[in-house]
């Protein structure tokens, strides 16, 4: 997400799902991304639209200490309230990069199509080495552990990209959960604790967002064959009237059929070796 004006869509919120025991073996994680203060208004809203269909704070959220060098979460003590408050309650609070901004030098390659086209310039870990991204791991882990009043839940790249120094530095820094957008895993231990892609939305352009809104709408009526389905929410699907709809149908659906949990509870889960393969 970049630095921009947002024109909210406001929406009736869905009615919360059902109160009857999903399976136990098939679980729901929901995420909002791009927690910063640059966001404040539209994380709080999609915080109370989940907050309302899931039954509860029953979501993580993916805190940027630095959006794009100009909102550090501890120079605004408005927003460390409204995240500690939101930690208490027992939201999971990951670190999501320290700006959420690629500002690498890529060279011809998979990396170099990767920052192009899979993210807009957002990539911030793809292309940094093992120190710098260490230093920018442990400052940012610093910056939100002392806003929540509690360790973090564990570290996800902005956009899901992670290049080798990354990888190297989150066994460094001894995270209890990474994922990105095909698995969670363990980095001490490199474990596997679930499968499957990331069902998100988009909103920056009309293709991006009718490609979005048919992937979830497949993730509404397929099998549950997965253990683990992951949904993902950020900032700019708030501008859409569309988007707010199929999140909220997605959310719904899915929490009818699966039991809504935490990203710890699939610590005590790991995928089997078979899947894991």
């Amino acid at each position: 997400m970049t630095n921009e004006s947002y024109t909210m869509v406001q929406t009736e919120f869905a009615d919360p799902a059902p109160l009857r025991a999903p399976p136990p073996d098939k679980r729901l994680v929901v995420s909002i991304h791009d927690v910063s203060p640059t966001f404040a208004l539209p994380i709080a809203m999609l915080a109370e639209r989940i907050e309302a269909i899931l039954g509860g704070p029953r979501f993580a959220m993916l805190v940027v200490p630095d959006h794009w060098g100009s909102a550090r979460i501890d120079q605004s003590p408005a927003f460390v309230r409204r995240l500690r408050d939101w930690a208490d309650a027992g939201v999971e609070m990951f670190l999501h990069g320290w700006f959420h901004r690629d500002t690498s030098a890529h060279r011809v390659g998979a990396s170099a199509l990767k920052a192009r086209y899979m993210t807009a310039g957002e990539g911030e870990f793809l292309g940094l080495d093992a120190v710098e991204a260490e230093l920018r791991m442990r400052a940012g882990r610093d910056m939100v552990e002392q806003a929540i009043g509690r360790p973090v839940a564990g570290f996800i790249a902005p956009a899901w990209l992670y290049g080798p120094g990354a990888h190297a530095a989150l066994k460094a820094c001894d995270f209890a959960l990474a994922e990105d957008h095909f698995r969670v895993w363990q980095p001490r231990t490199g474990e596997i604790v679930a499968r499957g892609p990331v069902v998100t939305w988009a909103s920056r352009s009309p293709a991006r967002t009718a490609s979005s809104l048919a992937v979830a709408a497949i993730a509404r009526t397929m099998p549950d064959w997965m253990p683990t389905m992951r949904v993902a929410v950020h900032p700019g699907d708030v501008t859409k009237e569309s988007l707010l709809t199929s999140i909220d149908r997605t959310l719904r659906t899915l929490a009818e059929r699966r039991t809504v949990s935490r990203y710890a509870d699939l610590v005590a889960e790991p995928v089997p070796l078979a899947m894991a393969a």
